[in-house]
C-alpha cells in the first residue's frame, strides 16, 4: 500500500474552519497565533466568526486554507507517505507537509501569492467557469476559435474542467460549449481569471519572492500542477510554482501519474475534505480516498 498526501486549494474553505483545531491543541493555537503575525491582521478571527463573503477574499481565502491543511496534517500526519500533491493553492500545503518549506516561508508565500493575484484581478478583471460533460480536446479546440483570453485552466477529472480568462472570452466560450452539448457551462463567482496569461504580473511578484526563499530536499515526491510529474529537485520545484500560476492545473494527469507510479491510497488533507476525495474517483474508480 503506498499512501499520499492531497492537499485542496480555493473554493474549499468554510466558516469556522480551523476552530475545533484551535480549542484542543496547543500546536494549532501556536500556528494561528503565528499566522496573525506574519499576515499583519487576525485571520484566526476570520476563519472562525466571519462570514462565507469574508472567507472569499483571495488575500484570505489562500492562507486560511494553507493553514487550514498545514495544521492538519502536522498534528493527525502519520509516517510513511509516499508522496504528496496540491490543487493549485495547495502546493504550498504539500511543499511544508514534506519539509521542502518551512512553515513561516510557505505562509509567507502564499500571503505575497494572494496579494499579488488579488492585485493583478483588480488590474485586469477576468473570470472563469466551470465546463461539464465534453472532452477536453473539444473544450480546447472551442476555446482557441473565440477571440480573446481564454483557456483551459483546471483539468480536474474527466469531463469536468474549468476555463479561465478574459470576461467576453470566457462567457462567449460558455456559449459555444454549450452548443456543443456541455452539460453545464457555467460562470464561477471568483474573483479573476486563475491560471491564465493574465495573471503574469502576480507571476512576476511571486517569483522574485520564490526565488529569495529557502527550499529543501522535499522527504517525498511532490506531482507538480504544470505537468502532473513528481519533482525533488528544489530549483524545478520553485520554478513550477510560478509557472503555476498562468498555466493549466493538471489534476486528472497528476492522479493518473501517481497511480502509475504505485500509489493506491489518497488522503484528502484540509478543507471540507470532500473536493478532491471525489475528482479522485472520478478519475480513478478504484483508488481508495481518505481524508485526514
Amino acid at each position: 500500500m503506498k499512501i499520499a498526501y492531497i492537499f485542496p486549494g480555493q473554493a474549499s474553505q468554510f466558516v469556522g474552519m480551523g476552530k475545533d483545531l484551535y480549542e484542543n491543541s496547543d500546536v494549532a493555537r501556536q500556528r494561528f497565533a503565528q499566522a496573525d503575525g506574519i499576515l499583519g491582521f487576525k485571520i484566526s478571527q476570520v476563519m472562525f466568526e466571519g462570514t462565507a463573503d469574508d472567507l472569499k477574499q483571495t488575500r484570505v481565502t489562500q492562507p486560511a486554507v494553507f493553514l487550514h491543511s498545514v495544521i492538519k496534517a502536522e498534528i493527525f500526519g502519520e509516517s510513511g507517505i509516499t508522496a504528496v500533491a496540491g490543487h493549485s493553492l495547495g502546493e504550498f500545503s504539500a511543499l511544508v507537509s514534506n519539509q521542502a518549506l518551512c512553515f513561516e516561508d510557505g505562509l509567507n508565500l502564499v500571503r505575497i501569492r494572494a496579494e499579488s493575484m488579488q492585485k493583478a484581478c483588480e488590474k485586469t478583471p477576468g473570470t472563469m467557469a466551470a465546463i461539464v460533460g465534453l472532452d477536453d480536446q473539444i473544450v480546447e479546440n472551442i476555446c482557441e476559435e473565440v477571440d480573446g483570453v481564454v483557456i483551459s485552466a483546471n483539468y480536474n477529472c474527466p469531463g469536468q474542467l474549468v476555463i479561465s480568462g478574459e470576461k467576453a472570452a470566457v462567457q462567449t466560450a460558455c456559449q459555444k460549449l454549450s452548443e456543443a452539448g456541455a452539460r453545464r457551462a457555467i460562470e464561477l463567482a471568483v474573483g479573476g481569471a486563475f491560471h491564465s496569461p493574465l495573471m503574469e504580473p502576480a507571476a512576476e511578484e511571486l517569483a522574485k519572492a520564490v526565488e529569495a526563499t529557502r527550499f529543501s530536499i522535499p522527504s517525498c515526491p511532490i506531482y507538480q500542477n504544470v505537468d502532473g510529474m513528481p519533482q525533488q529537485d528544489p530549483e524545478i520545484i520553485k520554478n513550477n510554482l510560478v509557472r503555476q500560476l498562468t498555466s493549466p492545473v493538471r489534476w486528472t494527469g497528476t492522479i493518473q501519474n501517481m497511480a502509475k507510479d504505485g500509489i493506491n491510497v489518497f488522503v484528502e488533507v484540509g478543507g471540507t475534505g470532500k473536493v478532491l476525495q471525489g475528482m479522485v474517483k472520478r478519475i480513478l474508480s478504484d483508488a481508495e480516498t481518505r481524508a485526514l
